[in-house]
């Protein structure tokens, strides 16, 4: 039995994941695959990759691709999320603010630096017109920390997935102001040079299985409701999530890397554009 580590956020993406590891599809091929939730999200898992932590991931692009730019010896093998991710824009429930323009020179709590919560800032700023210079961040490592910040008002919005954070608008932890979509697919699946160098068959056997999860997986019977009942949803959040999420089962185009790079570039969140050989597996 060859033993595998990946890696994810715990959110609602990654459950054909979690149904092919507990119906066994991966022992059946001679694969232990050991899945770790990350909660503290892809500036985190960037680091377990470098660090050779994990052999693989189901990370942001935007964040990876920053981070493969910055010398992490890591391939996408392929897209997971065809679709854009939506990021919730929230303040404080008992916050003054009414709109996203009255963010305008606050501070942005944010999981870690090079994190989508970080990326996605500089996104919705410029889609404002607000002079990204004067973005000021918290880190606060995970959604409880964004929680206690935004309440202490050591930070005033942040930025997250808008179906997971739905809860704490619902139960009046958070105010929603407005949503800011990835302008690209938003989750690939990554694994380390090392890994991907030495487990090409193995890594064969892996793609096999999930795609074959991720193109049944709308048409299993009441998945919304297992869904709701598994992220603590209600269920016609899942549902209208299920409406606008895509999974794919194939590689990143090259001339969306190519937009991801040139955003990044022109945001000044990465130095240099490196070629496509060096970022798609």
């Amino acid at each position: 039995m060859k033993t595998v580590r990946i890696i994810g956020v715990p959110e609602h993406f990654n459950l054909p994941w979690h149904l092919a590891i507990e119906e066994g599809a991966f022992e059946e091929r001679g694969i232990n695959l050991e899945w770790t939730e990350i909660p503290e999200g892809t500036g985190r898992m960037s680091e377990m990759l470098k660090n050779k932590d994990t052999d693989l991931a189901i990370i942001l692009t935007e964040g990876i691709v920053k981070s493969i730019t910055e010398g992490n010896e890591v391939k996408i093998i392929q897209e997971y999320i065809a679709s854009p991710l939506l990021w919730g824009i929230h303040v404080d429930a008992k916050s003054p603010f009414t709109a996203l323009t009255d963010l305008k020179d606050t501070t942005a709590a944010i999981s870690r630096y090079g994190s989508g919560s970080h990326l996605m800032s500089y996104v919705q700023a410029t889609e404002m017109g607000w002079d990204t210079k004067k973005l000021k961040f918290e880190l606060v490592n995970n959604l409880d920390g964004a929680v206690q910040s935004l309440s202490s008002g050591s930070a005033d919005y942040f930025m997250w997935e808008r179906f997971t954070t739905k809860p704490l608008v619902d139960s009046g932890v958070f105010k929603h102001l407005g949503n800011c979509p990835t302008p690209w697919p938003c989750f690939v699946l990554v694994g380390t040079d090392s890994f991907l160098k030495e487990n090409e068959s193995i890594l064969n056997h892996i793609l096999e299985i999930i795609n074959m999860y991720t193109v049944e997986f709308k048409q299993i019977p009441r998945i919304d409701a297992t869904l709701a009942n598994r992220y603590h949803q209600k269920l016609e959040d899942i549902q209208e999530w299920l409406q606008l999420t895509q999974w794919s089962q194939k590689q990143l185009p090259e001339n969306t890397l190519k937009r991801v790079q040139h955003t990044l570039k022109e945001l000044n969140l990465i130095d240099k554009i490196v070629p496509v050989s060096e970022i798609l597996k």
